[in-house]
């Protein structure tokens, strides 16, 4: 994937002088996440418009490709490669760092472009690459830097300058999953007609191709669009004769086989009657949803994992108290992860203060995140022991659940939805659900990482106020859908009625 100027990205092919497409350690990434995805990348040249989150982490990376440049240069005569000859000539040379060295291996059919090569005092080199990521085990990671050791033929492991500021080295454990990877990729590269895949409702929102695919998983009624009916599952019931979603809906539960992921009465019967939803637009209510009596704070929070500690930073803690109107909206806010401790001390007290004025209190969420955050702050912090955390995390004595209720497990545990995912924003803005819509349409989880950067980067004070403007509204929004949730909930499903 080449980026030629801002909002573009092109996905082109490279031939060797035999005319042989060469298969790129780039190309890791979207193998790993799906082989169409990959099959597309080498056989079709296409450029599609770069959203502005994917272009925030491109520069992001560049920026810690620079920060790790710098500390080479410090120790280190650093060379610039221009070109697969100049890399070589810099080789032979015997230069202590090379930047960007350009790397082809005809036979093999690869060709790869590391961020370093570094020498090593046997004399050979040893490739590097600087990555945000904090963790070497990602698949893709693994078989991209696999790859740059095939091009070198050595046995030198690759370093990988990671966020954070930790360097991790990859050697010979990765061979299996190179030569997998290897063999898929130059099937892929003779195959003419694009593989078959299953449809992902994380993976595919996400892909550029998206639109390609789509039409092709609606009219086969692809099974795997069902919320819950994972890509093996779908497999695995294909193989048993059942391969559309009108022919899911159809079964008698008792009589689906195990499958992957699918195994157990329980999760068949909603397999079955998330097809009927699924065909027919219907809610159907499998229990009684009970919700906690108690006054009701809808929380939810806006956090920045691109930071240079890689640490994520919550830089806004929103809350809609009592009695929940538009001028409810209370928040704590930190204009940088330097006021980080601040800002947690400083939502720690809001809670003391919730207790106080509206107990019993519920603290109100969607999906696990925002608990999860906070057991991180805890320990991140050495307050696992505080007394409003051990009361938010249900640990105080005589209060075994806590105030936080999570209405994520709520909806998925009692209803079944005709919707292909169950986040926050698909139940809320479907005009026949819950139908709340936020103001700025454009908003999102990846939307807010953009425009808290942006905040970050701005030197005008209006601009500044304008982007936190936008960011405490969009939070806002947040937890006013939460509340519009909980209130479509209690109107109709309460009394087990749909």
């Amino acid at each position: 994937m080449t980026i030629h100027s801002p909002g573009t990205v092109s996905i082109d092919n490279e031939y060797d002088k035999h005319d042989i497409r060469l298969i790129k350690p780039s190309y890791a990434a979207s193998w790993a996440s799906c082989r169409r995805r990959a099959w597309l990348n080498m056989h079709r040249t296409s450029d599609f418009e770069v959203d502005a989150f994917t272009r925030l982490l491109f520069d992001a990376g560049l920026e810690h490709e620079q920060r790790i440049l710098k500390q080479l240069q410090d120790k280190y005569d650093v060379h610039h490669a221009d070109s697969f000859e100049h890399t070589t000539a810099l080789m032979q040379q015997g230069v202590a760092v090379i930047y960007q060295a350009h790397l082809m291996n005809p036979e093999a059919g690869l060709v790869g472009f590391p961020d370093f090569l570094i020498r090593h005092e046997s004399g050979q080199y040893q490739s590097a690459d600087a990555k945000l990521t904090q963790n070497e085990n990602k698949r893709a990671l693994k078989i991209q830097l696999g790859l740059y050791r095939r091009l070198l033929e050595n046995d030198l492991p690759v370093m990988v300058f990671l966020g954070g500021n930790r360097t991790a080295v990859i050697g010979s454990e990765t061979d299996a999953l190179v030569d997998a990877f290897l063999a898929d990729m130059r099937q892929l590269r003779e195959q003419l007609v694009q593989p078959d895949v299953r449809y992902s409702h994380s993976k595919c929102r996400i892909c550029p191709y998206f639109e390609h695919c789509r039409p092709h998983f609606v009219n086969q009624e692809d099974i795997s669009l069902l919320h819950g009916v994972h890509g093996r599952s779908a497999e695995h019931l294909a193989t048993a004769g059942i391969r559309t979603i009108s022919q899911l809906a159809a079964q008698d539960p008792g009589t689906l086989p195990d499958v992957p992921h699918l195994s157990g009465i329980k999760r068949k019967q909603r397999a079955v009657v998330q097809a009927q939803a699924y065909l027919q637009n219907q809610v159907f209510q499998l229990n009684n949803i009970e919700l906690p009596t108690g006054n009701w704070i809808h929380f939810d929070i806006e956090d920045n994992p691109l930071t240079l500690t890689r640490e994520r930073h919550v830089y806004l803690w929103g809350m809609l108290v009592p009695p929940h109107t538009h001028h409810d909206f209370d928040y704590v806010w930190t204009d940088h992860e330097g006021a980080d401790y601040d800002g947690w001390l400083a939502f720690l007290e809001k809670i003391e203060q919730y207790r106080i004025t509206f107990s019993p209190v519920i603290l109100a969420h969607y999906s696990n995140h925002e608990k999860a955050v906070i057991k991180h702050y805890a320990q991140r912090y050495n307050m696992t022991e505080h007394a409003s955390v051990q009361w938010l995390l249900g640990k105080t004595q005589g209060n075994d659940h806590g105030p936080m209720f999570d209405l994520q497990k709520a909806v998925q545990d009692n209803l079944v939805l005709p919707l292909q995912g169950y986040g926050l924003k698909d139940i809320c803005k479907h005009p026949e659900l819950v139908n709340f819509q936020w103001e700025n349409t454009a908003s999102g989880s990846q939307w807010s990482i953009v425009q808290f950067n942006r905040f970050l980067a701005e030197t005008d004070p209006a601009e500044k106020q304008r982007l936190k403007s936008e960011l405490l509204n969009y939070n806002r929004d947040d937890v006013t859908a939460t509340h519009r949730l909980e209130l479509w909930l209690r109107d109709r499903f309460m009394q087990g009625r749909v």
